[in-house]
């Protein structure tokens, strides 16, 4: 007979649940230590994240009202770090490297992350750093990939041969 363990799903928070969090645990910038890597710092393989960015700036066709941005983030606390990216991930925000967060979603969406993102900075003392910048799709697919072997323009098919 095997034993079933009962787990409990817990609801996402909200960014006051976040923030009351943040207060609770009584962070300071001395406090704040780095300790193990915890499961939100698990990444996909690198080409699959590549085939996200690029798949992002083909949505840009389908919804002309959304704006292009990164998140990204300085965050000493593992505790707020952890709060941050799940928040991030849950409103829409794809992980492109361990502090950086690339979204495509609609003006207003992009104000509300940065409002909470703002209240969660202001919380508690910290040396720490959020930036919220747009990008342009241009910008975007002009990127270009160092120190990995993968050949972004075979990704975004804008690879042409000539036979001479």
């Amino acid at each position: 007979m095997t034993k079933k363990t009962k787990h409990k799903t817990r609801a996402p928070m909200n960014p006051s649940e976040i923030i009351g969090r943040i207060r609770k645990a009584g962070l300071t910038a001395s406090n704040a230590i780095r300790a193990k890597p915890s499961s939100t710092d698990t990444l996909e393989p690198l080409d699959q994240r590549l085939r996200e960015i690029l798949s992002l700036t083909a949505q840009l066709k389908q919804n002309p009202g959304n704006m292009l941005f990164f998140v990204m983030y300085d965050i000493e606390s593992n505790k707020v770090r952890n709060l941050v990216a799940k928040y991030l991930i849950r409103q829409g925000c794809f992980r492109i490297q361990h502090s950086i967060y690339l979204a495509n979603l609609s003006p207003d969406k992009c104000n509300e992350i940065k409002n909470d993102l703002a209240e969660v900075q202001a919380v508690y003392d910290n040396n720490d750093s959020i930036l919220v910048v747009p990008i342009s799709s241009d910008y975007l697919k002009a990127m270009k990939v160092i120190g990995k072997l993968l050949n972004v323009d075979v990704i975004m098919h804008s690879q042409n041969t000539l036979f001479f």
